[in-house]
């Protein structure tokens, strides 16, 4: 299962009133490139293939595509608001290495 920490789903929640996006739902995908192989893509949706997997979870619903959903199986997302920055960060079990910029990874 692919979880959402409470204050990434605020985050999410408050990108898509900004965006006035109001039947929106988060995609996450997992793409080749990056230096170590992969990185993840993510973006508002607002039409689900037959084939993603749905999750909602802290009252936001996230797509997955059936490719990328076996890559982020157990993975957490979250928001981090510190001194290296502010941004979305994915908490990934499957991975077994990352780069340098931690956008990318390996399986």
């Amino acid at each position: 299962m692919f979880n959402v920490t409470t204050k990434a789903a605020e985050e999410i929640k408050k990108l898509l009133s900004e965006e006035d996006l109001p039947g929106a739902f988060l995609r996450v995908r997992v793409i080749p490139g990056g230096c170590s192989g992969f990185e993840y893509e993510m973006g508002f949706d607002d039409e689900a293939e037959d084939t993603d997997q749905l999750i909602e979870h802290e009252g936001v619903k996230v797509a997955i595509d059936e490719l990328s959903f076996p890559y982020l199986d157990g993975a957490v997302l979250d928001f981090q608001d510190g001194l290296n920055g502010q941004g979305f960060a994915i908490n990934n079990p499957n991975a077994s290495g990352s780069c340098g910029c931690g956008k990318s990874f390996t399986a």
